[in-house]
């Protein structure tokens, strides 16, 4: 703020100042030859009542025409507060816009997604009610039964997502450990498409929460599960750079177009393969990514169609991201 600005505001003020130190000056020296009299002194002070009173009401036109301006959002502040105000509040109304358009899309997200996901869960239950009226077979209920409960738990995990910070508890966790149990919970789906398993790591020890993780992992591992067909190979390996730590899982099913891989993660994305191969709510990738982010890693996707597909899973070495949040509330 300069000095020149703050006057700027200011000349109404100042005129009134250098008008009111004239009027005595003129009035003493028109009536030189009388002297100063009390007859003088009250006719300065008239003129300078009359002209304060003409300042007042000028003043008083100005504000009341600002005041009906800005009804429409379009007036020029008075002093240099109120131009200061009038940014202040502008940009609050742009805060307020974005958050509302936020809002909004969420709602609209949140409603695509709900409505995909009625759609996706009626298919297992769909099976299984015909299950029910044949001889059923305990492999296919308990697939059917299986791709219930992911669905639930992407819903489940969609409404937690903005509350994460409050449902998680950071600890070492063995990332192979939860891998082997979700092949293992996957295991009849294995069998059934003589899918074969390649697991080349004995361990990985990273920081982050293991039920986050199971899901992030589970999302992936499905995932690779509905586009590998049958006879085709699932393959979990494990790197480790100087910066990070790595879990790699390839599988050579159908691939992912070239023009779709930089939006696998979006919100709601299904592609080509999602829309032509099985309906889908897009959510499992986003999910995985969005999580994954809050655990202060983040996924990484290569492909080619017709020919594999593989996700990375990148965690920072040495990293804590619970003791780096505590540090930065308490900063």
């Amino acid at each position: 703020m300069s000095i020149l600005r703050f006057l700027s505001y200011e000349k109404s003020y100042i005129s009134l100042y250098v008008i009111g130190a004239l009027i005595p000056s003129i009035v003493y020296s028109a009536a030189n030859d009388e002297g100063w009299t009390w007859g003088t002194f009250f006719y300065a002070f008239t003129l300078s009542c009359l002209v304060l009173l003409c300042f007042l009401l000028l003043r008083y036109q100005k504000n009341a025409r600002v005041i009906r301006q800005m009804k429409i959002d379009d007036y020029e502040p008075l002093s240099l507060e109120g131009d200061f105000a009038k940014q202040y509040i502008d940009e609050l109304k742009r805060e307020h816009i974005r958050a509302k358009n936020e809002i909004l899309n969420k709602q609209e997200d949140h409603y695509d997604f709900i409505v995909s996901w009625f759609h996706e869960i009626k298919t297992p239950i769909a099976v299984l009610r015909l299950l029910q009226q044949t001889d059923m077979d305990r492999d296919s209920l308990r697939e059917e039964i299986g791709k219930i409960e992911n669905y639930v738990d992407q819903a489940l995990y969609y409404a937690k997502l903005d509350s994460f910070n409050q449902d998680y508890d950071i600890h070492n966790c063995d990332v192979i450990q939860i891998a082997k149990e979700l092949i293992k919970s996957h295991s009849k789906t294995f069998f059934a498409k003589k899918i074969r398993i390649q697991l080349k790591a004995e361990s990985l020890k990273v920081q982050s929460d293991a039920k986050w993780l199971q899901f992030i992992l589970n999302q992936l591992l499905t995932n690779s599960l509905k586009y590998t067909g049958n006879g085709g190979e699932i393959t979990i390996t494990v790197n480790e750079t100087s910066k990070e730590k790595q879990l790699l899982i390839r599988d050579n099913g159908i691939g992912i177009s070239q023009k779709d891989l930089p939006r696998i993660f979006n919100r709601g994305f299904t592609g080509e393969i999602g829309r032509t191969h099985s309906k889908s709510t897009g959510m499992g990738l986003y999910l995985a990514q969005a999580l994954s982010n809050k655990l202060g890693a983040f996924i990484t996707c290569t492909s080619e169609l017709g020919s594999y597909t593989e996700f990375t899973i990148h965690f920072p070495k040495n990293h804590d991201p619970y003791l780096i949040r505590q540090k930065t509330r308490d900063d």
